[in-house]
């Protein structure tokens, strides 16, 4: 039987050991992390060891972290007018890159008409010119960036933002989601003052995120009220156990990131080199900083569904981009801000790799690859004969 190749770490990883050990014993805890006897405050010291972990992994307070059920839920706490800077003005619109995340785009608390989009270059970063025109016109503006794009891998130049942003009087969200354990990065770096991160894209277990908030940011309010957990900002019974999860992952993760990323950056290239061998293929953002373990390309003839299909009956688990649209197989938007015609943002495939990807896997990728390509230009040959 040919094993199976998993391909697809974006869009979500394994589980690791460490977080399925720490959340086994979680669940033998009945207390509720709000009670005030001693079940309660073991549980609570689960949540706050995890609050310690996710902190010192990106330089932020235990007390600045927010925890949410997943990223997307991070990601719309941050959006919201009012926030500020210290002794700064309240931010009253708001300018995401065209490339962001769904949950991003959406806007979070902010009214659609006071949303701007932020110009992307060919190669998918965040266009500066545009932003400091953007910024230059209004009143001070929330920005939202992610460090890293989900679908190319490319890495935004957030410290250049962050300075344009603050030279304006506004406030820097990063979606660090994708990044986070791939590169080092921390608050101080980025200058970032909202920081949003996610437990499953690390080997913690899906429905857990975090909001990092940096010192000084000020008029965060939560979106679900009612008790006073998450010192306020989060109403709603922690979930011990993701929790728990996701602290576990969190150090383990930080434990190994730089000898992971030199691994999934060799194989990469490995891949890159394979696929590099059928005539016309393009991988995009390849002339800028990206992620170590992700590739994103697109073929002359080729289908978004029909490669993944192709793949995945080659025993590799692959995708067309972001997995947050319901299972659909869909244009990119990324590769669309970028501007690409509509035949390959919609015939783009993405390859991700992770911590326990081999020499092994790569090959077998590239050798469904060599057979779904053979395919594809017979059909293409047959469409223009």
């Amino acid at each position: 039987m040919t094993p199976r190749v998993y391909l697809d770490w974006n869009a979500t990883t394994p589980l690791r050991p460490e977080a399925k050990a720490a959340m086994e014993a979680a669940w033998d805890l009945s207390g509720n992390p709000s009670s005030v006897h001693s079940e309660g405050r073991k549980a609570r010291r689960l949540v706050e060891d995890a609050r310690d972990a996710v902190a010192k992994a990106v330089g932020g307070r235990p007390q600045d972290v927010v925890f949410s059920s997943c990223g997307t839920e991070a990601n719309a706490l941050a959006l919201m007018p009012g926030l500020r800077r210290g002794a700064g003005a309240p931010v009253m619109r708001l300018l995401v890159s065209a490339v962001e995340h769904a949950s991003v785009l959406a806007g979070g608390r902010f009214g659609a008409d006071a949303i701007g989009t932020i110009r992307v270059t060919g190669s998918g970063v965040v266009d500066l010119d545009d932003l400091r025109a953007q910024l230059n016109e209004g009143a001070p503006a929330l920005v939202s960036v992610m460090l890293a794009n989900n679908e190319t891998g490319a890495i935004q130049p957030v410290a250049e933002v962050a300075e344009l942003v603050h030279a304006a009087g506004g406030v820097l969200h990063v979606d660090a989601i994708q990044a986070f354990g791939k590169i080092p990065f921390d608050l101080a770096s980025l200058q970032a003052d909202l920081l949003s991160l996610s437990a499953h894209k690390i080997g913690g277990p899906k429905g857990v995120g975090a909001l990092v908030l940096a010192e000084g940011v000020q008029g965060l309010e939560a979106l679900l009220r009612g008790g006073g957990q998450e010192l306020g900002r989060r109403a709603g019974t922690e979930n011990v156990a993701g929790i728990a999860g996701f602290g576990a992952a969190t150090r383990a993760a930080v434990a190994a990131l730089k000898a992971d990323a030199a691994r999934m950056r060799g194989l990469r290239d490995r891949l890159e080199n394979g696929l590099r061998q059928t005539p016309g293929l393009l991988i995009f953002s390849d002339d800028v900083k990206r992620l170590p373990n992700t590739v994103l390309f697109a073929a002359p003839g080729m289908k978004a569904e029909t490669a993944v299909i192709g793949f995945d009956l080659g025993g590799v688990a692959v995708s067309s981009g972001s997995a947050c649209s319901s299972g659909k197989v869909q244009p990119s938007h990324v590769l669309a801000a970028m501007g690409y015609h509509s035949d390959l943002t919609q015939g783009a495939v993405r390859l991700s790799l992770g911590w326990s990807t081999t020499e092994t896997d790569v090959d077998l990728a590239l050798k469904a690859w060599r057979k779904l390509a053979n395919t594809l230009v017979k059909g293409e040959r047959r469409n223009t004969a």
